[in-house]
């Protein structure tokens, strides 16, 4: 026989806790179902940039603790290139809102403490192999094998672009582009070398430099596309940062040991609608999009407390209407932000497809950041706020 939930939550990262948790504040009974272990679930580093919506709603929502008590305000950002250097307080222009810094594995070790308080259940180790839009219903398998069965009155697909979640929306329109471009990601046990965020655009590529806490700091460097992280030694990821970083002019890096490496690639891809039946696609399952400008744990977020919002008109008041209108309320935001990471792309990386043109249209970009305080509001509404 069958489980039996109101909502069946698939996938146990920010989108689906976020969404859990808002729901169970209401009184729905909710299942969350997650393919890793709750230890690995934990210890995935992966965002760490929560714009001023996502901390308003983990705040008022009652999700915002550990965020207000351990996260950490940024409102400034740097750029690096042959020019110099300059800072951007992007804090005190656009919106003036800054961003709170709180690493993902911290957020979600929160929220899923939360959720259980609140007296929801999560099944880690379980592997959703099918799931029908029209019943609510998925079927799973266990660690041990062994196979089961939830139906639900709705479905939250929270798995991820490669989810099952995603797969069982019929032939929708499917945007994508390979940009590419890939990404050295670098997580060090090193304090962050410079106050603010920074961009470095180099001959080499790029690089990244992002706080992650008080001893961790995240790193990206450009690589050639099909690059092995492997073959990326701790001296040989320090020795070019350092070069990218021009630290012969700016000062050296605080180094550390490397704790992950992983190749990233700048790919974007949409899915329209993000709805069928009674499933619902909810942050990287209806959006992936590339980490240029930090949107992903964002969009997850705040698709989450649309989600919560309809679900509970449909379920506690019997109105649907929110619900049907779930993909034209939450599609715009994803192009909004889509949008900006095209542009940050082009901010910090050369076109290899467009020659000289392209590394003039580059400069020609950073230069219209450094000295316009149109571009620079553009910039600012637009890098924290989705």
């Amino acid at each position: 026989m069958a489980d039996r939930t109101s909502v069946l939550i698939v996938g146990a990262g920010p989108a689906g806790l976020v969404l859990g948790n808002l729901l169970r504040a209401t009184g729905i009974d909710t299942i969350i179902l997650e393919r890793g272990s709750q230890e690995h679930v934990q210890a995935r580093a992966r965002a760490g940039f929560l714009g001023s919506n996502s901390a308003r709603v983990l705040t008022e929502h009652g999700l915002g603790a550990g965020m207000l008590r351990h996260g950490s305000t940024h409102g400034t950002c740097a750029f690096r290139d042959e020019a110099g250097e300059f800072e951007l307080r992007y804090d005190r222009i656009g919106r003036g809102e800054p961003h709170t810094v709180y690493p993902q594995q911290l957020l979600v070790t929160d929220l899923i403490a939360e959720y259980r308080a609140r007296g929801g259940e999560v099944r880690f180790g379980v592997t959703v192999t099918d799931v029908d839009a029209a019943t609510a219903t998925a079927r799973f398998r266990d660690e041990r094998g062994s196979t089961g069965e939830v139906a639900a009155r709705f479905l939250a697909g929270c798995d991820g672009g490669n989810g099952v979640s995603r797969r069982a929306v019929p032939a929708p329109a499917h945007y994508v582009r390979d940009h590419g471009i890939s990404w050295l990601a670098v997580l060090a046990e090193a304090p962050q070398s410079m106050p603010a965020v920074t961009y470095a655009l180099h001959r080499n590529g790029f690089a990244g430099h992002m706080a992650r806490g008080p001893a961790v700091t995240r790193y990206y460097l450009q690589v050639p596309p099909g690059d092995d992280a492997a073959a990326w030694t701790d001296e040989r990821i320090w020795s070019e940062l350092a070069v990218r970083m021009r630290t012969g002019e700016f000062g050296p890096l605080r180094r550390g040991p490397v704790t992950e490496r992983r190749i990233v690639r700048l790919r974007s891809d949409v899915v329209d609608p993000v709805q069928h039946g009674r499933l619902f696609l909810v942050g990287d399952a209806a959006s992936l999009i590339s980490p240029s400008a930090a949107k992903g744990a964002n969009l997850a977020i705040m698709a989450a407390e649309v989600l919560a919002a309809a679900l509970a008109d449909a379920l506690l008041r019997d109105d649907e209407r929110a619900l049907a209108a779930y993909s034209r309320t939450c599609l715009p935001r994803i192009w909004r932000a889509q949008e900006f990471s095209h542009w940050m792309i082009g901010l910090l990386h050369d076109s290899a497809d467009a020659g000289s043109f392209g590394s003039a249209l580059r400069r020609a970009r950073l230069d219209n950041l450094r000295e316009s305080r149109a571009h620079q509001d553009f910039f600012a509404e637009n890098y924290v706020g989705i």
